[in-house]
């Protein structure tokens, strides 16, 4: 006889007992868990397409995007939404897109934060997403970012974006949703970032999310780094005054671009839906 199955006779009856009983609960709760993996126990997104499908069509269809005067706006987002690297936070990007857009804004940005990493107040995306007011309303929902998980990524990146992404859409049902993918700070563009970008655009397209990616856009190039990006000691390779500034042009003509008029958005399905 080999010495593990003499280890293995030689067991007391209770572990054999408590072994039994704990495959008996993984294998119930193996039975009503969502998704796969491990008995899908240790995977938050479904592994099939059938899976995403049905998971999809469980949602609530989002409210399709429109722009008008007067809206009211949350842009959540990091240190770009911050407006670090502007003169004051109130030329940063967010509220020059607010008002040029003729929106009431709620500008929610905490620099170094992400779906995976703490911010400087040590708040990830999905635990500040916990802490925005229930009893607020808003048309448009902007997420903006992030580069910061680009050192964590990609283990649990899905998960928390899904997780982040669900509690948002619970907490504001009646808002369009526009995420606004990471931009480069640094040339050329990380690896880990380009896959970030990646991994959200095709996690909004899923949801019928609008989805803006200043990467594939060319937003910052070669040709236009130093006019956007303040690589000096205040800057810190974020936008500068000016940089702020064309990232809300920038913006501004996307969200137009995502937008349906007014007067059919009731009638017009979003994308993906």
């Amino acid at each position: 006889m080999r010495h593990e199955d003499e280890v293995w006779h030689r067991r007391p009856v209770w572990v054999l007992t408590g072994v039994a009983v704990v495959l008996a609960i993984v294998l119930a709760l193996g039975a009503t868990a969502v998704g796969t993996g491990f008995f899908g126990l240790f995977r938050a997104v479904p592994a099939t397409s059938d899976d995403i499908a049905a998971e999809a069509d469980a949602r609530v269809p989002p409210r399709a995007l429109v722009v008008a005067d007067g809206q009211r706006m949350l842009v959540f987002g990091d240190s770009w939404t911050f407006g670090l690297g502007a003169l004051t936070r109130a030329l940063g990007y967010a509220p020059r897109t607010a008002a040029t857009l003729g929106a009431h804004a709620i500008i929610d940005g905490e620099p170094g934060s992400g779906y995976l990493r703490e911010g400087w107040e040590g708040g990830t995306y999905g635990e500040r997403i916990a802490a925005l007011p229930t009893d607020a309303a808003f048309d448009v929902v902007i997420v903006q970012g992030s580069i910061n998980d680009r050192r964590r990524y990609p283990e649990g990146y899905d998960a928390a974006v899904t997780a982040a992404w669900d509690a948002l859409a619970a907490t504001y049902p009646d808002a369009a949703f526009v995420v606004l993918g990471p931009a480069p700070h640094v040339l050329p563009v990380d690896d880990a970032v380009v896959a970030i970008d990646r991994d959200l655009a095709a996690l909004a397209t899923a949801r019928g999310w609008g989805y803006i990616s200043p990467l594939s856009e060319d937003w910052i190039t070669e040709e236009n780094y130093l006019s956007v990006i303040d690589i000096g000691p205040v800057g810190l390779r974020h936008p500068s005054t000016d940089g702020h500034a064309y990232l809300a042009e920038r913006l501004v003509d996307a969200l137009r671009a995502l937008a349906v008029p007014a007067v059919a958005a009731a009638e017009t399905p979003a994308p993906g839906w």
